[in-house]
């Protein structure tokens, strides 16, 4: 039956499903879809999700939103439709020390600084991981298409513009590479229900104690240019295509 926010049937998303957080990049992922095989699947409150194949393999492609409330949503209905394989592919803001505005990060695991996974939890102590499997495809699909990928922690906040002066430097010193806004809550979810997740990011500004989000945030041509190399390494490591 529909679900109250993804307005699909079940059958309508395939079991592996491209989780961005723009609407405009979920229809970008679909133009690379097999000529003729994509129909969408849900427009309701602008969530945009289609369906088609990527080199004669099922697809789906499901608008996230933005922050682990939203994504958490979206991906609790996708797991009642038939969801088995998610790959968020967002951008992040780089922190670690030599990671540069339009890298290529692949999160291993997601420190819980978000409120939604603090609610799953009940504030337990918990550590959001990544499958192994599909990180792995990931890795190896970077480096088949010649792509640098950093791969390691990331954390999941809420908080895209945070005013404290040494955020970035107190996480970073915890060997953490980015800020993202939604990692944590899928690497839960996919973990309490029994499927796989991972995570590839963008780098598309980068935080330190001499740069702002503002002053290093990429120029939009370039930021798309680096989130299509991403997009393809996506496509091709979760459909097995290369």
């Amino acid at each position: 039956m529909p679900q109250i926010h993804l307005r699909a049937e079940d059958g309508d998303y395939a079991p592996l499903v491209l989780l961005p957080g723009d609407p405009n990049r979920a229809r970008r992922i679909a133009e690379r879809f097999d000529e003729a095989s994509v129909r969408t699947v849900n427009e309701h409150r602008g969530l945009l999700g289609f369906t088609g194949t990527f080199r004669g393999i099922p697809v789906s492609v499901q608008t996230s939103g933005m922050g682990t409330p939203s994504l958490s949503i979206v991906v609790e209905e996708l797991l009642r439709l038939g969801a088995r394989r998610l790959i968020r592919v967002g951008t992040c803001g780089g922190i670690a020390m030599g990671l540069g505005t339009g890298d290529l990060v692949i999160a291993t695991g997601a420190c819980p600084v978000d409120g939604s996974t603090r609610t799953y939890l009940h504030g337990e102590p918990y550590a959001p991981v990544a499958d192994f499997d599909l990180t792995r495809a990931l890795v190896d699909a970077a480096g088949e298409a010649g792509v640098a990928a950093q791969t390691g922690l990331v954390a999941s906040v809420d908080v895209f513009y945070n005013p404290d002066d040494d955020y970035a430097k107190r996480w970073r010193e915890r060997g953490v590479l980015a800020f993202e806004m939604e990692a944590s809550a899928l690497f839960f979810l996919a973990a309490r229900n029994g499927v796989q997740a991972a995570c590839a990011l963008t780098v598309s500004d980068v935080l330190s104690e001499e740069v702002t989000t503002e002053e290093s945030y990429l120029p939009l041509e370039e930021l798309e240019r680096a989130i299509d190399r991403m997009i393809d390494v996506a496509l091709v490591a979760g459909t097995g295509s290369a």
